[in-house]
């Protein structure tokens, strides 16, 4: 048996998913990782660009294909991945299964801990692939694809490992009978489904895709990752790494392959319907996702689109709130599955500690904080980031056109640095909660629409009507009454929204934090699946009991 090198670190993991406390196995900070690690990063990536991905350990390629573009430098990365047929893919990937299925979760999960180590060599290379594929900013590439993706990779490696030794492997079981006993020898296995795959997202491909990933691994299923085509580099280089450390440890890299293609000649369906495909782990839009759920004879996890609200009905300093609520809405040009879109606020105004403030103010008070953070030299540029593809930035340049009232027009963004950036600064509209067929739909980028309702009470029902029909993932709210408060999480809850309440500084709605905070819930159509749940590991392997009489 392979030596267990990280029980530590799982076992402080398992502890952690039981607590809910804060913990963090990989420091957020960069400076944690090594004075030159930056530069080295950089330099790494570099090498990259313009060639061949050739570090992946898999063979039988079919062709090679690339079409990442920059959304700072608008010029293409250059990188061609290669391109493998999906049979090919689930056979490798079945060929690989039986020593990795037999292997006890105990080594499997300490193999997986490794292959987290090798992704932190690679965060900063990770970091600039993430940058320049996805559009975020350096810092939130480098935190959200290294190691806030390794945390959440761990946390599900630590519920696998929690999951898969909750019996005993072996035991007699003895029934007294009289004078005599029934004596059974039993034994308890953990059997995994099959062949899973992990189709990502264009916007995280790393965050979104480990925990799936690695879900899959340590319950013992092989896993084969589908990137989105505008985003494969930095997940290229995770894979990479895991393969490395599965072939040093005596298995085969099959057990982890990439399944690049793209735009053109699309392989996820295929993947999806292959009788060879078990598990199906799917982030993006609810189009697909909707087709995704719809498969039978498959098991699925997804995280699709969703329309989160905030629900505005008293504070104590609005400034604050408005500050906090204009750098969520910022950051990263609002295109996280968390970021708030519409704003729910009463016609009467809003009640503050120092007075009461209208509707009109609390509008004009949200447009001066985020001008103010826009227009901020420092921070303006790096909290926007750009916008990954050409869809959202159409969709953010005709956000004038949906029929609401203007309050704040998005412009291009400028950058000194990157002359050629993809961005918009946001766009916010005011409109009446009669407005539904405006403010029912996601309008994922950069567009806020702020809604003047009658009072609280429609407020909550509007926002609780959204979740319901459409998906949330996140809702935030200021309220200073108690009763107000939990008329909220009621009725919030019971469509399975998640409530974060009267957010100011230096935390905000969009962060969830792994081995803490539940990534979506899996209760509304913004997805059926959470990181990470019990559920999210249980789903992956069924418990088998084989008895044999031993004795009487």
């Amino acid at each position: 048996m392979l030596t267990i090198k990280h029980q530590n670190t799982i076992d402080n993991a398992v502890k952690a998913n039981h607590e809910r406390a804060f913990y963090s196995q990989y420091p957020e900070h960069p400076k944690a990782y090594g004075e030159n690690a930056m530069e080295q990063g950089a330099e790494k990536y570099q090498q990259l660009l313009n060639k061949p991905y050739k570090q992946l350990l898999q063979t039988n390629e079919i062709s090679w294909a690339g079409e990442e573009l920059s959304p700072y430098s608008m010029e293409p990365l250059g990188v061609t991945y290669p391109i493998f047929d999906a049979n090919t893919l689930v056979e490798k990937a079945a060929a690989a299964a039986p020593q990795w299925r037999n292997t006890i979760v105990s080594v499997r999960a300490d193999i997986l801990v490794e292959t987290l180590e090798a992704i932190k060599d690679r965060f900063f290379e990770i970091a600039y692939a993430t940058m320049h594929t996805t559009g975020q900013s350096f810092m939130m590439s480098f935190q959200a694809s290294g190691p806030h993706a390794n945390d959440r990779a761990l946390e599900a490696i630590a519920m696998g490992y929690h999951e898969g030794t909750r019996y005993p492997a072996t035991l007699l079981w003895e029934k007294p009978m009289g004078k005599t006993s029934l004596v059974l020898k039993k034994e308890f296995r953990a059997i995994p489904k099959g062949t899973g795959i992990v189709i990502g997202c264009s916007t995280f491909p790393v965050w979104n895709s480990l925990p799936g990933i690695f879900a899959d691994l340590v319950t013992g299923n092989p896993v084969i990752v589908k990137p989105h085509p505008k985003a494969i580099l930095p997940i290229a280089i995770a894979v990479s790494a895991i393969q490395q450390v599965l072939q040093e440890k005596g298995f085969s890299p099959n057990l982890c392959q990439l399944a690049a293609d793209t735009s053109a000649a699309p392989i996820s369906k295929t993947l999806c319907e292959h009788p060879g495909v078990q598990l199906i782990d799917y982030t993006g839009g609810s189009q697909f996702g909707n087709y995704v759920e719809s498969l039978t004879g498959k098991t699925v996890f997804t995280e699709k689109a969703g329309v989160n609200s905030v629900i505005i009905d008293s504070v104590t300093d609005i400034d604050a709130v408005l500050q906090n609520l204009a750098f969520s809405v910022s950051l990263y040009s609002g295109q996280m599955c968390t970021a708030p879109q519409n704003f729910f606020i009463p016609q009467t105004g809003v009640t503050t500690t120092s007075g009461h403030l209208s509707f009109d103010e609390v509008v004009q008070k949200f447009k001066d904080a985020i001008l103010s953070l826009v227009n901020n030299p420092k921070m303006g540029a790096g909290t926007l980031g750009a916008l990954q593809n050409d869809t959202t930035l159409q969709r953010a340049h005709n956000a004038n056109k949906l029929g609401a009232k203007v309050i704040l027009e998005g412009q291009p963004i400028a950058s000194e640095e990157f002359t050629h950036l993809r961005g918009y600064t946001p766009t916010l509209l005011e409109v009446n909660s009669s407005d539904k067929k405006i403010f029912e739909q996601e309008l994922f980028g950069p567009v806020l629409l702020l809604i003047k309702t009658r009072d609280t009470n429609e407020s909550i029902q509007l926002a609780r009507q959204m979740a319901q029909q459409h998906g949330a993932i996140t809702c935030a709210a200021y309220a200073t009454n108690p009763e107000v408060k939990e008329k909220i999480t009621e009725a919030m809850n019971s469509v399975f929204t998640p409530v974060s309440f009267n957010f100011t500084g230096f935390i905000w709605v969009n962060q969830h934090a792994a081995f803490s905070d539940f990534h979506v819930t899996g209760g509304n159509p913004a997805g059926n699946a959470s990181f990470t749940n019990p559920e999210f590991i249980l789903r992956r392997f069924v418990w088998v009991g084989n008895r044999e009489v031993t004795g009487s």
